[in-house]
């Protein structure tokens, strides 16, 4: 038995079953059910030739042969990296698939022009975008699911990123109070006015949520909602309704209605940082690196104010 025999799709879940504690917890990190991922570790002891896994009472735990083998998946998984960088660099074209994990505001405000930035400078290049929260893009991103990952550092509520990421951040994005047509409010308005307001934001549950409370516990309020909306665009049509306030990013204003809602500028600006996530061996790729090139084109263009 060679070492090139070994499936690198099962090294990746003995490894995680490893991180993770269990075949359950591993199970659910990678999307797998707990039986698929006991398949895939069994076809691995048979091509070893002995048991990765032996019961403990009622959990696992590796054998010696696992033990030994997860220390080497770290090293074949980390080639297997090095050689699809190697492939791409030796040929004529730039050809590649990119999964990219976004969140709404960026795949409204900033992949559209990512996309025509790459189809005129790397038109072998294709994105594929999945909206998801920030918690799971950040596992994905780890676990090899995602490519990319765009993610929001709150300085409100401040993330820490998972240990082993590559971060890099495109730019602050400037945060505005979202008002009805006709509000009281002028630019200039400091957050601490909307004590009394009725506010439509996202729950606690979510990372924006959070943030947005923070910044109101600071500014010495607690806000008012009445409405917990997740969606920008849902809660910004309440607000052309008349249903109460919230807030709006520079990228949340693509989805503004085209009438009922003014976009008012804070006197001291909520900022939030728009950052790209990365495995960072990833970025030995050369399609890895002209598209974190294209969103940070695209975030300059789209006004980000630049970091630092």
């Amino acid at each position: 038995m060679g070492f090139m025999d070994l499936s690198l799709r099962r090294l990746r879940t003995l490894r995680e079953v490893a991180r993770r504690g269990g075949v359950n917890a591993a199970a659910a990190a990678l999307h797998y059910s707990p039986s698929a991922v006991s398949q895939q570790l069994e076809a691995l002891g048979v091509e070893v030739g002995a048991p990765v896994l032996e019961r403990v009472g009622r959990g696992v735990r590796l054998t010696e042969v696992g033990r030994v083998l997860v220390e080497q998946a770290e090293l074949l998984l980390a080639a297997e990296h090095r050689a699809v960088a190697a492939v791409e660099g030796a040929r004529q074209h730039l050809s590649a698939r990119l999964s990219v994990g976004i969140f709404a505001a960026a795949a409204a405000g900033l992949l559209p022009a990512v996309i025509t930035d790459l189809a005129a400078t790397h038109a072998g290049i294709t994105l594929e975008s999945t909206e998801t929260d920030q918690e799971q893009a950040v596992l994905d991103v780890r676990h090899g699911h995602l490519d990319l990952a765009l993610l929001l550092d709150y300085p409100d509520a401040p993330e820490p990123w998972a240990p082993g990421l590559t971060v890099v951040p495109l730019g602050q994005d400037r945060i505005h109070l979202a008002a009805p047509t006709g509000s009281p409010y002028r630019p200039g308005t400091d957050l601490a006015e909307l004590a009394d307001e009725t506010w439509i934001i996202s729950g606690p549950h979510t990372y924006y949520g959070r943030a947005v409370r923070t910044a109101c516990r600071r500014a010495g309020f607690e806000p008012h909602v009445r409405h917990r909306v997740d969606g920008l665009a849902t809660a910004l049509a309440m607000v052309a309704n008349g249903l109460g306030v919230t807030l709006a990013s520079d990228l949340g204003r693509v989805f503004c209605p085209p009438t009922g809602v003014e976009v008012v500028p804070f006197e001291h600006p909520l900022l939030r940082t728009v950052v790209l996530a990365h495995l960072p061996h990833a970025v030995e790729r050369p399609s890895v690196r002209a598209t974190v090139d294209a969103f940070a084109r695209a975030a300059a263009a789209q006004g980000l104010v630049a970091v630092g």
